[in-house]
């Protein structure tokens, strides 16, 4: 069987690691993150004065035989089904042992939660294509035709909403809930997940699959860094992220959903916090609904600041119309994708990596038989990652300021498209303080605690 994590790694929860471990001081680190995002922004303001992205013929086009690999229907049939295989094969794992050993739960919240950005940020909105509720129900229209999948249109006032209940119904199971990790917990979340995805794409065809599947959604705004797109003509390019990034569908909810990504990656961080876990214990008393009610209390504070101060920092400009200033929260809101993903990188990265390879052996032995499919369970893990802090923790840093610089050039960008052009530079001050306000935090909660 897969070897349980050793006790003396550095291996934290979720991969978090220690201050200690930065080749600067934490002070340092955070007045520096500051000080780079505030001097990117002068520099940018006055040297970056007109818009260079945006533009729907931007990219380089890649040989016709990448746009027809990708397109070949054997070739997506193949990933497809190796999708839904899988999918069963971690069915079966439903109803395995609940143990540290059984697959499901690192599956869940390490491969599906963690590598699912990951995969979208390199390649695109990969679940369109993994997705084995989407594949079922496709191989059913063809069958069958619209008169069973697809008898209503999907509702455009809807937009991203249902998928920001879906993500706001995974991060409390993972961060609220009182026990996340348990096999009957992600059991019930994922038959769940399965009913109202197939109901809805019973209805509303493959859009639902697209627009209120959350995992779709969570891909579709990780693949806006991905160096890969499609032309109007449909044919594959190559282009910078910061074009790809303009294209995030400006939908109802979509502020909500990158609120809830980003807040409930910092409270992740945050709940990991002596402080906070000594105040929660000392309230609860023992009791499990107080505890999951503080938690969920500390959940839905983190997602509304997010959501409330981004959402004012894009309405603090002069000079616009009131039609504009209602519309700029969602017109600026590409600006928090670098930052929400820069942020789970982070915060992620270390999990994905090592408790994710113990993911990947466990699914040679998902009963707990004996079992060694692929001969999985004579591999073990590498925790590179634990074995080179510094680096991890650089990365870490890395991440977060990464991800902040593209936000304020994204920022910055958008703002000479949208905003009248003696407001175009006052009307950035607040969206700057605001992730200014973002990088300090995102480290301090990264490291501080």
């Amino acid at each position: 069987m897969t070897p349980p994590v050793r006790p003396t790694d550095a291996l934290l929860a979720h991969g978090l690691g220690g201050s200690e471990y930065l080749p600067v001081p934490l002070t340092a680190v955070l007045i520096g993150g500051a000080w780079a995002l505030t001097i990117s922004f002068a520099v940018i303001a006055f040297a970056w004065r007109t818009p260079r992205y945006g533009r729907a013929d931007a990219g380089r086009q890649l040989p016709s035989w990448v746009t027809s690999t990708v397109d070949n229907r054997w070739v997506r049939g193949v990933l497809s089904g190796i999708a839904v295989a899988l999918t069963a094969w971690l069915i079966a794992a439903a109803f395995g042992p609940d143990t540290d050993e059984n697959p499901l739960p690192g599956a869940f919240y390490v491969l599906l939660w963690v590598g699912l950005p990951v995969l979208s940020a390199l390649l695109g909105p990969v679940w369109r294509l993994l997705s084995p509720v989407r594949t079922v129900l496709r191989m059913i229209r063809r069958l069958t035709g619209p008169r069973i999948v697809g008898r209503r249109d999907y509702p455009r006032r809807l937009g991203w909403w249902p998928a920001a209940v879906g993500l706001f119904a995974f991060v409390w199971l993972e961060l609220a809930s009182p026990d996340p990790s348990s096999l009957s917990s992600v059991r019930v979340w994922l038959l769940c997940y399965l009913v109202i995805t197939l109901v809805g794409g019973v209805v509303y065809g493959l859009r639902w699959t697209e627009d209120a599947d959350p995992f779709a959604v969570y891909s579709t705004v990780a693949s806006r860094l991905s160096p890969f797109a499609r032309n109007t003509a449909g044919r594959v390019i190559a282009r910078s992220p910061m074009n790809s990034l303009t294209t995030l569908p400006v939908l109802p909810g979509t502020v909500t959903v990158l609120a809830i990504l980003l807040g409930s990656t910092a409270f992740d961080s945050f709940s990991a916090i002596p402080l906070w876990r000594d105040l929660v214990a000392e309230h609860a008393d023992g009791s499990e609904a107080i505890a999951t009610l503080a938690s969920t209390a500390g959940l839905l504070v983190f997602i509304g600041v997010v959501a409330l101060t981004f959402w004012t920092a894009a309405r603090a400009v002069g000079g616009v119309q009131p039609d504009l200033r209602r519309r700029l929260p969602g017109l600026m809101a590409h600006s928090l994708v670098p930052i929400v993903i820069g942020y789970i990188m982070a915060h992620y990265l270390q999990s994905l990596v090592e408790q994710g390879q113990e993911t990947v052996l466990a699914l040679g032995d998902p009963l707990g038989r004996g079992w060694n499919v692929l001969w999985l369970s004579n591999a073990h893990p590498v925790y590179v990652m634990s074995d080179h802090p510094t680096v991890t923790v650089t990365l870490k840093v890395a991440f977060v300021l990464g991800g902040h610089l593209l936000g304020v050039a994204a920022a910055h960008d958008a703002s000479l498209r949208l905003l009248p052009r003696r407001h175009q530079l006052t009307g950035q001050l607040t969206m700057m303080v605001t992730m200014v306000c973002y990088t300090f935090l995102g480290l301090y909660l990264l490291f501080g605690g």
